[in-house]
């Protein structure tokens, strides 16, 4: 390439082959994107394996930066405006690092299994890894034109076997583990498997592990393994076919996608054990540079909450809850359970007792039918709406009594749908004089109530009288004592030690730790995700395949979809689409004892599987041997002092994922490190969620969003074909009709235009909004820049060799010193402003220094880099400046010449001085003293005290 490579003929034939415009950005833009590309520009050296660089030297003795965003899933629509936001500043911060010696690995991969390309392979007939690698292929088009500085050696992509073999193989690692509580961490499941053998470890039911057959074994490590299979509460979705995650489950109850109703099922599900990792997903938030109210996020989550657990007998058998407020038994009158709970079927009498309330009994004959109504009523409700608390409480009786363990008084059991599974042993002791939900359940049912924490705001002991339930830890215990066990005049703090001490004696309960956090359901009746590793034999016990059969590859079916149901058949259960492929389901393997027919599993892993460990194919994303070298984990996400948890340096991504895909990474990751084969504790070191970028939305008088781009303003109204319409704010996106496109914008103005704009529209973190008209700003930003340098007649230099003068010298270190600490910190708009100003003091100053427009194109090199490029080869530079050392502001010049001293006699400004930054009280006082302003102010008035802090003010006292 020669130093002033000519435009191409497209763009002389726009008739000003030297102006900085569309055709010209275009043309600069696609040829330095095709030098990175051809030069492997942005390719990071490994430590170890085939991406390391025996031309590099040792890699380990220079400073990395791992940077990563959060995967996009390829979507058909392509891009808008908004999506990109995240990328091009995390693409700004990685050259910025570049350009000050780090080793950067950034780049970008896709999360690609999932639900929109299997339901568009249902409409479509078109297989699912057809259209999702064409989106693939488009998205890459359409980012590689922003400029983006990724290693695309390390790009991948969830569906591509070679990279789910090693998502399978960390299942069967999490498979074939279990967590040590003694140890706090997770060990192999053969060590297990050992204690029972040699008896260190009894076998649950008492019998010899030799004497168990295979299927009783694998009930058993069932309970302990940190994945494995169970019949569960989940949300059935017979519209769709298929098992639903809360997350897919809208707050009316119905699927996000398709609106079918969502009802509560039991059925064989996968799991993850990721409850027995709550402490320590908990603690290790203080290891983390992460938002404060992500963490919080997180901690409320997990939901760790202590208290005590109670056994109420019933009928042979014992309900056991769980309760925060054991200080509170003597109040408890009666019990509530899940709908779902298993002990519900076996305590239901075949008769209602006499003379219980009619409404107790929901109108039927029997409390059988009275159980199976009210279960019907409430599977049909999400779990977001049987927590709202509503003031009308529904529940049925059950026709059972429970014996209270402290009073001895018999207590109804009720269900009722505000209890949930998901929380707890599904079973509560309820205190409705001290809880607001009990409260209202006792007033709809007419319960009694019982005082037994002492009023301090002035009502009476008769929670009758009372219009809601008193609920404090700030009193006494009064009404409790009964056979030895006296908690009155105690404080709540020791009533609850005290009753949690009696509880433990009699063996009817103990102190505990309870967690909001429910097992990962890990399982979904869909095609187009990750086949598990797993066959059964004849008897149904599971096998693990050994590595050397993995990946076990998505098979092909006749039909992509799942078997759906009437949407309101809630007796229905999933059959799934990869059952239909007999030939692959029915197999005959040889796993060590002869060759025997198998059956695989028929389910899939959820999409998060491929999310939960990316971050570790990134680091070596080509290794054959194992899913990452220990040595380049350990150099890209060993901990350090600075990151102790170890971990990706920066992580940017949406505060949509606060919990799940978080919460799910990280689980994955301490399992892999408990086993030894990650160093890091975390994966995630600093995590940085940037805002959304919003548009306006257009609605017809229907609420129908119309194109936004067809809209007309006139008046301060809005017309659409004629038609009035109305304008809001909301997300940007398809559906809303508002999408800008990023192509339509580059074709306008240029990649670095977008780029430059993106950044320059507020804080990364605060969502924005759209606007078109202001996209111009950057554009003349950008031409001015090439006009101080570059003369748009002739296409020759501009720049002079004279040196900068001191005021010249002075704005420019006043920048670098600004955007160095900008950059570091992802500050971009701010960076922007202030190389926006500097250049502006350029085109005032008239002419540039050549030493100083090498410094402004450094400087903007990561916010724009196509033009920093070609604006640099211009200058005489050959290569890249991508690996160029980051303009350091010299500090004589960053100091202000003079700064302004005010002089305040009894608090009233009397005069201005200019004065050095470096002068000392005592010359500042003498200044001070000797201002024309100040003699005449003090006239012939006594000083009586002179405050000098230099430089700024000066105080004087007189009288």
């Amino acid at each position: 390439m020669s130093e002033t490579t000519p435009a191409s003929a497209a763009v002389e034939a726009a008739g000003e082959p030297f102006r900085y415009s569309a055709a010209l950005a275009a043309e600069i833009e696609s040829r330095w994107q095709d030098v990175w590309e051809k030069e492997g520009t942005f390719n990071a050296p490994n430590p170890a394996g085939a991406l390391a660089d025996p031309t590099a030297g040792d890699v380990t003795a220079k400073p990395h930066s791992f940077i990563m965003d959060m995967f996009p899933y390829p979507s058909g629509a392509g891009l808008h405006v908004g999506h990109p936001l995240g990328y091009i500043a995390t693409d700004v911060y990685a050259r910025y690092q570049r350009m000050t010696g780090h080793n950067v690995l950034h780049t970008l991969g896709y999360d690609a299994f999932g639900l929109p390309a299997e339901q568009y392979a249902v409409q479509t007939g078109t297989h699912p890894r057809v259209s999702t690698e064409a989106n693939i292929a488009n998205m890459r088009q359409q980012l590689r034109r922003l400029g983006l500085g990724h290693d695309s050696r390390r790009s991948i992509s969830t569906i591509d076997p070679e990279y789910y073999r090693w998502t399978q193989w960390i299942f069967l690692q999490i498979f074939n583990s279990w967590y040590d509580a003694d140890a706090a961490k997770a060990r192999p499941i053969a060590e297990l498997v050992a204690q029972f053998e040699d008896g260190s470890r009894e076998v649950p039911g008492g019998r010899a592990w030799s004497e168990l057959s295979g299927a009783e074994r694998d009930d058993i490590l069932g309970e302990y393994r940190l994945a494995y299979a169970k019949e569960v509460p989940v949300n059935w979705c017979p519209g769709l076919g298929t098992v639903l995650a809360n997350e897919e489950v809208t707050a009316d109850g119905r699927s996000e996608r398709g609106n079918f109703p969502v009802f509560k099922s039991n059925l064989r599900q996968w799991m993850m054990r990721i409850t027995a990792y709550s402490d320590r997903l908990i603690k290790d938030l203080d290891l983390l540079d992460w938002p404060e109210a992500i963490k919080l996020q997180q901690r409320n989550w997990i939901g760790r909450s202590e208290g005590a657990r109670v056994d109420f007998a019933v009928d042979g058998d014992a309900i056991t809850v769980f309760t925060t407020r054991p200080d509170t038994l003597f109040g408890a009158t009666y019990m509530v359970l899940a709908p779902e709970h298993g002990l519900v079927d076996s305590i239901v009498p075949a008769a209602w007792p006499e003379g219980i309330r009619e409404d107790w009994t929901g109108g039927a004959a029997t409390p059988a039918e009275a159980v199976a109504a009210y279960r019907a009523e409430s599977a049909a409700k999400s779990d977001v709406e049987r927590q709202v608390d509503a003031k009308i409480k529904t529940g049925v009786f059950t026709g059972a009594y429970a014996v209270n363990p402290v009073s001895g008084e018999d207590v109804p059991v009720f269900i009722a749908d505000y209890v949930l599974m998901g929380y707890g042993t599904g079973a509560i002791m309820a205190v409705p004089a001290h809880d607001h939900r009990d409260f209202a359940f006792a007033r709809a049912f007419g319960l009694p109530m019982r005082c037994v924490v002492e009023p301090t705001d002035g009502r009476t002991e008769n929670p009758a009288e009372w219009d809601d339930a008193f609920d404090t830890y700030d009193s006494v215990i009064v009404n409790s004592a009964h056979d030895g066990l006296a908690l009155n005049g105690l404080s709540v703090v020791e009533a609850k030690a005290a009753v949690t001490s009696w509880l433990a004696e009699q063996g009817i309960g103990e102190g505990t730790v309870n967690y909001r956090l429910r097992d990962w359901l890990f399982s979904r009746q869909r095609y187009w995700g990750e086949p598990f590793p797993i066959v059964y034999d004849e008897d149904g016990v599971m096998h693990a395949l050994p590595e050397s059969m993995l990946p076990v590859e998505v098979p092909e079916v006749d039909d992509y979809s799942p078997h759906t149901y009437d949407p309101f058949d809630s007796t229905s259960s999933p059959k799934t689409p990869l059952s239909r492929n007999e030939d692959w389901v029915t197999v005959e393997l040889d796993l060590g004892d002869g060759v025997k027919t198998y059956r695989r599993e028929t389910n899939t892993m959820p999409n998060w599987a491929g999310s939960c460990w990316y971050e570790l194919r990134y680091v070596d994303p080509v290794n054959g041997e194992r899913a990452v070298d220990p040595a380049n984990e350990q150099y890209w996400l060993g901990a350090t002092a600075e990151k102790p948890a170890g971990g990706a340096d920066l992580y940017v991504g949406g505060a949509e994922h606060a919990v799940l895909h978080l919460l799910y990474a990280r689980f994955w990751h301490k399992v892999l490190h408990d086993l030894g084969h990650v160093s890091s504790v975390e994966p995630f070191h600093k995590l940085f969620n940037q805002g959304m970028i919003t548009a306006d939305v257009y609605r017809d008088e229907r609420g129908f969003p119309v194109p936004a781009a067809e809209v007309e303003e006139r008046d301060g109204k809005y017309f659409w074909q004629g038609e009035p319409v109305k304008r809001e704010a909301g997300k940007m996106g398809k559906s809303l009709k508002n999408a800008v496109a990023p192509d339509e914008i580059a074709d306008e103005y240029g990649a670095d235009t977008l780029r430059l704009y993106e950044m320059s529209m507020g804080p990364l973190d605060v969502s924005r909004p759209w606007d078109t008209r202001a996209v111009v700003g950057s554009y003349r930003f950008l031409q001015r820049l090439w006009r101080n340098i570059v003369s748009e007649d002739t296409g020759e230099l501009v720049v002079t060799d004279e040196p900068a003068d001191e005021a010249t010298l002075r704005a420019l270190h006043k920048a670098i010193d600004g955007i160095r600490g900008d950059m570091a910190n992802l500050r971009f708009n701010t960076a922007v402003a202030k190389a926006i100003e500097l250049n502006n003091f350029l085109v005032k100053r008239g002419s540039t220094p050549r030493a100083v427009a090498e410094q402004i194109v450094l400087l903007v090199a990561p916010l724009a880099p196509h033009i920093a490029e070609e604006l640099w080869r211009r200058l005489g530079h050959n290569g890249s400046l991508a690996y160029a050392d980051y303009p350091v502001a010299d500090p004589a010049y960053v100091v202000d010449e003079t700064v302004t001293c005010v002089v305040q006699i009894k608090g009233k400004v009397k005069a201005r001085l200019e004065v050095a930054p470096s002068i000392s009280d005592a010359e500042l006082e003498t200044l001070a003293l000797a201002a024309p302003a100040v003699v005449a102010a003090i006239g012939d008035a006594p000083v009586r005290k002179v405050i000098a802090r230099a430089p700024k003010l000066v105080n004087i006292v007189t009288g």
